[in-house]
């Protein structure tokens, strides 16, 4: 006779499968832009989920683009190097020097870290820069703190996406990994904030979702005074639409800045959802596409498409 506890078990997993189910009907073939950094790819058993997520969504339909950043990792070669570590509006004053740095830590030990983790389930993975066939163009830009343009070296903002070789390899049924540097316009090689880059290229490949893994719940509502009771129940805003988010954006922080504009320029460029989740919760990326309610906040553009026909909150 069936232990109860185990046929217990058992629907409650076949209960999580149906609940999928619409959402595996609703992105299969539909490509999915995945912005990988911070806590998530500095924790070995995160690495490892999140590898699994990505592996998950290519065996289940979907066509995912890893876009990565490296700054724990950058960091921490540039401490070991004793050069210093220097931002300026939550961007990373990068020198030549710097530059040669970032470049060789995102391209040849990040990148091919993602590509290993992922390619333990199969040959899927295809590691590549944005460098490469001029999959970015970028120029250089100057960072505003206190109403004054700052020099911060050789970093950019996307100014050209060439996704020719990405859409390649997801046509071939691989799993792109992009490092986030880019050809400058005016010559050499360009630091570009993974964030954007990520937006840039969910535009670019007409993607169903952008999602940025972060080391936050979400974008926490503002609250006045000091009170720390109010802070500690704070919770992250569930969905915004792009007017609702661009009020916001004169008082964030200065690390969640680029990821706040990087979803309304997704969003603006034609991207339906974009997405903030907790990089350090186990399989976050699984839980917002394949669960009803979803997690983290999502921006939304200001009058969406088919509304009635979409879940109400992710």
């Amino acid at each position: 006779m069936t232990d109860v506890k185990d046929r217990n078990g058992a629907e409650q997993k076949a209960a999580v499968l149906i609940e999928a189910l619409p959402w595996l009907e609703r992105f299969h073939g539909r490509t999915v832009v995945l912005k990988y950094g911070g806590n998530a790819m500095t924790n070995d058993a995160l690495r490892r989920s999140f590898a699994q997520d990505v592996v998950f969504l290519r065996y289940a339909g979907l066509r995912p683009v890893v876009v990565h950043g490296g700054g724990p990792q950058i960091s921490a070669q540039l401490d070991r190097l004793g050069m210093p570590s220097t931002f300026r509006a939550g961007l990373r004053v990068t020198t030549p020097e710097t530059m040669d740095v970032v470049r060789m830590v995102l391209t040849g030990q990040v990148n091919r870290e993602i590509v290993g983790l992922i390619n333990e389930h199969g040959p899927f993975a295809v590691g590549i820069s944005g460098e490469d066939a001029n999959l970015l163009t970028a120029r250089r830009v100057q960072a505003e703190v206190g109403g004054e343009l700052i020099d911060i070296g050789e970093v950019g903002e996307v100014t050209e996406v060439d996704p020719g070789a990405v859409s390649a390899l997801l046509a071939d049924g691989r799993i792109p990994v992009i490092s986030s540097v880019a050809r400058g316009s005016g010559g050499g090689v360009l630091n570009v904030n993974a964030d954007t880059a990520a937006a840039a290229i969910a535009v670019a490949l007409r993607s169903a979702k952008l999602v940025l893994l972060t080391d936050v719940a979400g974008l926490y509502p503002r609250w006045e005074g000091t009170d720390a009771m109010s802070a500690l129940h704070a919770r992250p805003v569930s969905r915004l639409t792009v007017a609702e988010l661009a009020a916001l954006m004169p008082g964030l922080s200065d690390g969640m800045i680029p990821k706040m504009a990087a979803c309304m320029t997704a969003v603006r460029g034609g991207v339906p959802r974009a997405h903030v989740l907790d990089g350090r919760l186990p399989h976050a990326i699984l839980l917002e596409i394949f669960t009803d309610s979803g997690i983290g906040t999502m921006v939304i553009p200001d009058t969406p498409p088919g509304e009635g026909a979409d879940h109400v909150s992710h």
